[in-house]
């Protein structure tokens, strides 16, 4: 005998699997789908509200505020986040509006700050320009929060915003009084020092008086000035020590010769030759000149006496004598004198020669003092400018110049909820429930180990199949099969309902199972 084996398409083997497995198919695919629509039937609704705040900038310029109140937007955002997310602001919030009724006394306050956390997002919007930063400048920010109840959803989020309004005034405010504050106090400790250092030049001024740098061109000038001194002091003290030999000549000579004509003459004539040199370099009122006209005077006097006389030598000498005795005392006075001038000029000489010398010295002393003021005095300028920058700020500030946070949409009442989709749920709840039935009729298909068809058995063993017998189904194994079928069909249907009924239980009021289902919205 020939054995056929016949092979069995994928459509029938699916159509076979069906009729034998539909009814744990159809278990499976009913509970989960219950449990489905169960559960997102009793899913609570949360509400979601959003405000929108605006970014004004200052009406200011930016280059008369100065650096006392600028920073970077984001980075102050996420301080007074910081701030208005803490502990106290979100327990005052909680208890303000009577948050989360179903959580008290079941969570801990820790949670509860925690979950409202959760609840409240803020996002930053920028601008199409890009910065070297890769983000453009933030125009406007969004405060979102979600809940139960619409109305108080709204409210919530309208605190929210005005608590970043308000704590962005306030920290602007703050942040331009320290700094008026920090600048006062370093202005005046570079104050202190300005006037310390000033002080120290000053007496290194008074110490070095004469010596200092800026004085060198007058020092100059004087030096000049007395070596021309010096000098006619010593053509004066030449000058008259020529006199003083000649009238000490002349008091040498005999009696009869003092007042001779021709010596008398010689003399006038020299004495002319003298003023008219004086005269070039002095003027009339100078006392060599007024000296030297005297003299000629005198002697003119003589000569026109002796004139007189049919040119006969004045009697008696003594009086000419006398006065050469006198104009000779008189030279030796003024010798003395110019002697003791040639003296003091010499040590003035001395002493504005010292001067500069010592300039020099002076001068790299007198620059390390200064360099030091110098610095103090650019930092003083530097700082007095920012002061009055910050200043400027604070009345700006205070005139609501400065940047500013606007509620520009306030947050209202959602009139749909926003979680959960469930559309979207019942969909996938759908899908998997198919997925799971027929998962479950492939599994219990795989752990049977009987056979259904000659087929199966020609398949399984090489001895050939003689013949197959058809089953005998008696009456009574007909009722029993019956009872079998509605026993397990109640039991299915009350297995559906209980799970069905559980879910609708754990599903209820579940706001963390809501979350968990929709994470990309939250």
């Amino acid at each position: 005998m020939q054995t056929v084996i016949r092979t069995n398409s994928g459509l029938e083997v699916a159509v076979a699997m069906w009729h034998r497995r539909k009814w744990l198919a159809l278990v499976v695919f009913l509970t989960l789908l219950a449990t489905t629509v169960a559960a997102t039937r009793s899913l609570p609704n949360l509400y979601g509200s959003k405000a929108t705040v605006i970014v004004e900038h200052q009406q200011v310029p930016e280059r008369l505020m100065g650096p006392s109140v600028a920073g970077e937007l984001e980075t102050r955002l996420q301080t007074i986040s910081q701030e208005v997310l803490s502990r106290s602001r979100l327990s005052e919030l909680i208890d303000r509006f009577g948050l989360y009724p179903d959580s008290r006394g079941k969570a801990t306050p820790e949670a509860l700050i925690q979950r409202m956390r959760r609840d409240i997002r803020m996002d930053i919007e920028f601008t199409e320009g890009r910065e070297s930063f890769g983000r453009g400048t933030a125009v406007a920010f969004t405060i979102s929060y979600r809940g139960r109840d619409p109305q108080t959803v709204a409210q919530v989020t309208n605190a929210v915003a005005a608590l970043y309004v308000e704590r962005n005034a306030r920290m602007r405010e703050q942040q331009t009084a320290g700094t008026i504050d920090f600048l006062q106090a370093r202005l005046d400790d570079v104050q202190q020092k300005l006037e310390a250092q000033q002080q120290q030049i000053n007496e290194f001024k008074a110490r070095h008086s004469g010596e200092l740098p800026e004085q060198q061109p007058a020092n100059l000038a004087a030096l000049q000035r007395l070596n021309a001194q010096l000098s006619l002091n010593l053509d004066r003290q030449r000058s008259v020590i020529d006199r003083r030999d000649e009238l000490v000549k002349r008091l040498a000579a005999p009696p009869g010769a003092v007042g001779a004509p021709d010596d008398l003459s010689a003399q006038l004539a020299r004495l002319r030759q003298q003023l008219s040199d004086l005269r070039m370099r002095f003027t009339e009122e100078y006392p060599d000149v007024v000296r030297v006209k005297s003299e000629i005077a005198a002697i003119e006097r003589q000569l026109a006496d002796a004139s007189a006389r049919g040119g006969q030598p004045p009697l008696p000498a003594d009086p000419v004598t006398s006065q050469l005795q006198g104009q000779l005392a008189k030279v030796d006075t003024e010798l003395r004198l110019l002697g003791s001038e040639e003296e003091t000029l010499r040590r003035a000489i001395t002493d504005y020669g010292q001067r500069v010398e010592n300039a020099p010295r002076r001068e790299q002393e007198l620059h390390q003092i200064s360099g030091d003021y110098e610095a103090l005095k650019a930092q003083y300028q530097s700082l007095r400018q920012r002061y009055d920058d910050a200043q400027l700020a604070g009345r700006a500030e205070a005139g609501q110049q400065g940047e500013q946070f606007r509620i520009l949409d306030s947050a209202v009442p959602s009139l749909s909820p926003v979680a959960p989709n469930r559309l979207l749920l019942r969909l996938a709840g759908l899908m998997f429930a198919a997925v799971a039935a027929y998962g479950a009729a492939a599994l219990a298909e795989t752990r049977d180990t009987t056979f259904h068809t000659v087929d199966d058995l020609r398949t399984f063993t090489s001895v050939p199949v003689l013949a197959s017998i058809a089953p005998i189904v008696t009456p009574r194994d007909a009722r029993r099969r019956r009872w079998k079928f509605w026993l397990a069909a109640v039991a299915a249907a009350m297995s559906i309902v209980v799970v069905a009924g559980a879910s609708l239980h754990f599903a209820r009021e579940n706001e963390a199972l809501v979350r968990l289902l929709t994470p990309g919205r939250f």
